[in-house]
């Protein structure tokens, strides 16, 4: 017979061992996710934290500590909103009361400060965890931080906006030159032909002023959006900075201090001389003005090298390699966050209605782009003005200076010019200037013309004056194709508008001979002396010029 009470006592010792093994099992999984969870949070990039309802941190991942600076100690003895930038807590609060309702899946964007007192920008998830109960008693937040990216984002963005403005301002510079070309010369015929007393020689001078004026602001432009030409030297930015002391110091005044801290050893760029001068007389102007009381000026040079480690502290995108820094800063009222943003902008100026055009910093945001480089600036309200320009080592040495032959004094002529322009208006003044300084003159409105010409025409030419970008064939186009025609041909570039269309980043060969329209008729006429007198190449041997 069956014994059931050891039948009942085994069946139940089966039992509690059944049971025991069961939970043994349930703590083995349990212990592994907990191990799991705690790989996974304490090795995550991203910030993850536990919050009851109350809005206590019950669990912070270490990444926090990384991320913002904080010991465990202080993000635990620190209530969460505290470290929530104040115009951000309103949503932050309202995600959590959502959270709490059971609603998940919202992604918002705020800032949190950072133990240095910076303030970092994350992108936050708040998934609500139920109880027992099934209300919701936790939320599981995790927090990425995405500074760097947000950064990127408007870097990208404003420079899509500068790139668009640049466009626009070099494209309108170019019509403008035209047109300008046209009042001053004839403002010059204007003015030529009126005696000193005459009722109307003051009207005709206010004219050539205004319009030297005009010409002077679109120059400005062209800088900023990186369409003028430059004519690059290896140089020693020291030498240029020491060359301007004495001329900085009239132009910032008698109550300012200008002081200079150059490195001795400091390497060699290759930049175009006038254009670096005038970018270092606009940063002087700029910090005279921010400095109505007097303070101090300094100007700085050192080696430096852009390596990874720049590029992740500045965040924009750079070129690594050997760059030389020229610092320029002053002690005067410093800017805000806003106005820094805008300082680079064509017409932006915090400066009175009358005091200032708005294309000072613009031009030197060109020149320095155009010539490879880089720019910052650092500023705080009340502290100063520190602006920092990077531009490429040159691995080349200064060139012995060499003596030119001296431009003859007389700027007339009577060689044959050859003078292409695609403006009618413009091309008809220029002949009549050529033709006033005695040249014979031989017109064309485009390159084919010009070709055409020049192959009907049985006398030589010694001259072409051809504007550089027209439609069909280009200026450097018909120079190379004439050169091949009249091997003996001097060449002359004049343009309102270099851009991309005129070769190599705007910049001309040594040797070529370029002028910027507007021009007065006696630039005219020293440019073409210059070019027939031998003082330059020819266009064979210069290559034609890249302009």
């Amino acid at each position: 017979m069956i014994d059931w009470k050891w039948f009942t006592f085994g069946a139940l010792a089966i039992l509690v061992i059944y049971q025991q093994i069961r939970v043994y099992h349930i703590r083995r999984e349990s212990k592994k996710r907990e191990e799991l969870f705690q790989i996974v949070t304490e090795n995550a990039a991203d910030m993850i934290a536990l919050v009851d309802s109350s809005g206590h941190r019950i669990y912070n991942s270490p990444s926090y500590g990384k991320t913002l600076g904080y010991t465990k100690e202080e993000l635990r003895d620190t209530p969460p909103l505290e470290q929530i930038h104040p115009e951000d807590r309103a949503q932050i609060e309202e995600a959590a009361r959502e959270a709490f309702r059971g609603e998940s899946g919202r992604r918002i964007e705020y800032r949190m400060r950072h133990k240095d007192g910076s303030w970092r920008i994350f992108e936050s998830t708040a998934s609500p965890v139920s109880g027992p109960s099934g209300k919701v008693e936790k939320l599981v937040i995790v927090n990425r931080d995405i500074t760097d990216r947000k950064r990127l984002e408007e870097q990208f963005r404003q420079a899509q906006k500068m790139e668009a403005v640049g466009q626009l301002s070099g494209g309108i510079a170019h019509d403008f030159n035209n047109l300008l070309g046209v009042i001053i010369g004839y403002g010059e015929i204007l003015q030529e032909g009126l005696a000193a007393d005459h009722p109307l020689r003051s009207s005709a001078d206010e004219i050539l002023n205004a319009g030297r004026r005009a010409a002077s602001l679109t120059r400005q432009l062209l800088a900023f959006s990186r369409q003028q030409v430059l004519e690059p030297k290896v140089l020693n930015v020291n030498a240029v900075v020491q060359d301007m002391e004495s001329m900085l110091r009239r132009l910032i005044g008698e109550n300012m201090e200008l002081t200079s801290g150059l490195d001795p050893n400091l390497g060699t760029v290759k930049a175009d001389q006038g254009q670096l001068e005038q970018v270092i007389m606009n940063l002087a102007v700029n910090a005279r003005d921010a400095m109505p009381e007097g303070g101090k000026l300094l100007i700085e040079t050192s080696n430096t090298e852009m390596d990874a480690t720049f590029v992740r502290r500045y965040s924009y995108p750079v070129k690594p390699g050997s760059y030389v820094l020229l610092s320029v800063s002053d002690t005067g009222m410093g800017m805000d966050a806003a106005t820094r943003a805008r300082i680079f902008e064509p017409f932006f100026t915090t400066k009175q209605k009358g005091q200032g055009t708005g294309l000072g910093l613009s031009m030197v945001y060109g020149v320095v782009k155009q010539s490879g480089g880089y720019i910052d600036v650092y500023s705080e309200p009340g502290i100063g003005t520190t602006f920092k320009i990077y531009l490429p080592r040159a691995d080349e040495a200064i060139a012995p200076q060499k003596p030119q032959t001296e431009v003859s004094t007389a700027l007339r002529g009577h060689e044959t010019v050859l003078m292409v322009e695609d403006e009618g208006a413009l091309r008809t003044l220029t002949s009549n200037l050529l033709e006033m300084c005695g040249y014979v003159v031989l017109t064309a409105k485009n390159g084919a013309e010009a070709l055409d010409i020049s192959q009907r025409y049985t006398n030589p030419i010694d001259l072409l004056l051809t504007d550089m970008v027209m439609p069909g064939i280009s200026g450097r186009v018909l120079a190379d194709q004439l050169v091949q025609l009249r091997p003996r041909i001097k060449v002359v570039y004049m343009s309102g508008y270099t851009g991309q269309a005129v070769g190599a980043h705007g910049i001309l060969d040594p040797g070529s001979l370029f002028l910027q329209k507007p021009f007065t008729r006696d630039a005219l006429a020293r440019k073409l002396r210059k070019a027939l007198d031998g003082v330059s190449k020819s266009a064979s041997a210069a290559g034609a010029g890249s302009g």
